[in-house]
């Protein structure tokens, strides 16, 4: 049998965050691209080891954002790939599924797929990976780019926003459920109901109340009630609710939870850290859908992430050029810009609530890398990639967007001052940004673990 090669690189912390406990002192050994150990604090390095003694800066396994429009190939001028993963970098992300809308085209066939494989690899500065789209008429469509490597695939309930990804109507999501489960597939869905927000006053003009009040909590949740009914009918069937806005769904949630279904959820920055009364008038950049709320909704989000009813927090990093974010909240736009700013604007809201560090990695790491089926993401433990964010907890900076990487400077964080700045981050045991400097390219195109 031949010896297990020796370490090659040493990070020692006083705050490392482990799959168990709060943060702790340790020092992570790290062997080619993999992590070899997890070792006691003050372990002797072997000789010709590198060692890098953090501090006390945290050492956390590189976050996982499975929430991401890159929009590249067809609107790269709202966010490519170059632009996103330096971003992600930034923000302490390591890895990244995007999202199959509101690329041209959108990845709903194998053949879409490969074209956005081809414009990803060269330009990826961290890893990868693609949810395939589950729309009208692709359900052949569903296997093939489960072979292909998709991790998954989202659905609407509604109108997407771009005519070329309509939603699936009642029928539409049997059918997509009955194809996925064949191959115990993943359906990620964008859950309003189309009827209750038809039927909601339509929004005009610049008053962000107007527009709340056109995505009411009862599309939210009919939406999710006709989808677990639908899940419910189809023996097998995984259902992941994307962006979780409303209080209101998380009943549903728990009880379908605690009766066996195969369920998950996720919540975003912006509905844990925004809230619609601090909106002004005309503030479109902090439109999406399903909309930002009020505090004490947002504080029931929060209680849900601590019982377990909510599992991840990931950014729905939406972009656009700063022309489509108009004053009037009908036709602005709907996205927020994040990617970069994710874990301090977590951080801080979480901080001033009592909730630990480790906490927030575990929602921002571990769950969205089982959430995507990425094994070897999410843990600093040994067998895992050597993916790494160093993190300065207590650090604080205020945010201005034209120092962003993202390629639009339009964000709703805009002016805030954060806690929390990224030192630096790596890929599978190598830098890939600090102090505002990236390496080249180094980031792997994800497929889907056997």
């Amino acid at each position: 049998m031949t010896a297990a090669a020796p370490p090659d690189l040493l990070l020692r912390s006083t705050r490392a965050v482990l799959p168990e406990g709060p943060p702790r002192p340790a020092a992570v050994a790290v062997t080619g691209p993999v992590i070899s150990a997890v070792l006691p604090y003050g372990s002797a390095a072997p000789e010709g080891c590198r060692v890098l003694d953090l501090g006390d800066d945290a050492l956390l396994p590189g976050l996982v954002d499975t929430h991401v429009h890159v929009n590249d190939p067809g609107r790269a001028h709202w966010e490519g790939f170059t632009t996103a993963t330096r971003a992600a970098a930034a923000g302490g992300i390591t890895t990244l599924v995007d999202m199959p809308l509101n690329s041209l085209p959108p990845t709903t066939t194998v053949d879409h797929l490969r074209r956005k494989r081809e414009v990803a690899a060269p330009r990826a500065h961290i890893d990868v990976g693609f949810w395939g789209g589950a729309i009208p008429g692709n359900a052949a469509h569903l296997r093939p780019l489960h072979e292909a490597g998709v991790l998954g695939f989202k659905c609407f309930l509604s109108p997407s926003g771009v005519d070329e990804f309509p939603p699936l109507d009642a029928a539409g999501l049997d059918t997509a459920l009955a194809a996925l489960a064949a191959f115990d597939g993943l359906l990620l869905v964008h859950a309003e109901d189309p009827h209750h927000l038809a039927a909601a006053p339509q929004p005009t003009g610049p008053h962000y109340r107007d527009f709340l009040a056109s995505r009411p909590h009862a599309a939210e949740r009919e939406a999710v009630r006709l989808l677990l009914e639908a899940a419910a009918r189809q023996p097998g069937a995984r259902v992941h609710v994307l962006h979780v806005s409303s209080a209101d769904v998380l009943p549903l949630l728990a009880e379908a939870k605690a009766a066996g279904a195969r369920v998950t959820a996720e919540t975003c920055p912006h509905f844990l850290t925004l809230t619609a009364e601090e909106i002004p008038d005309g503030a479109t950049e902090f439109k999406c859908c399903p909309p930002i709320r009020e505090a004490a909704n947002q504080e029931a989000l929060w209680q849900a992430l601590a019982d377990g009813t909510l599992d991840c927090v990931v950014s729905d990093h939406s972009p656009s050029t700063a022309d489509l974010k108009t004053p009037d909240f009908a036709g602005a736009w709907g996205g927020i810009s994040s990617l970069q700013l994710g874990l301090p604007a977590v951080w801080t809201a979480a901080e001033a609530r009592g909730t630990g560090l480790a906490d927030v990695v575990r929602r921002m790491s571990a769950a969205p890398a089982a959430l995507a089926g990425l094994s070897a993401k999410g843990a600093l433990a040994p067998g895992k990639d050597a993916d790494f964010t160093v993190f300065a907890p207590e650090a604080a900076f205020t945010v201005e967007p034209a120092r962003l990487h993202h390629r639009n400077a339009v964000t709703a964080y805009a002016g805030r001052t954060l806690r929390g700045v990224v030192r630096s981050t790596w890929l599978r045991g190598r830098r890939a940004y600090e102090a505002g400097e990236f390496t080249a390219p180094n980031g792997k195109l994800l497929r889907l673990e056997p």
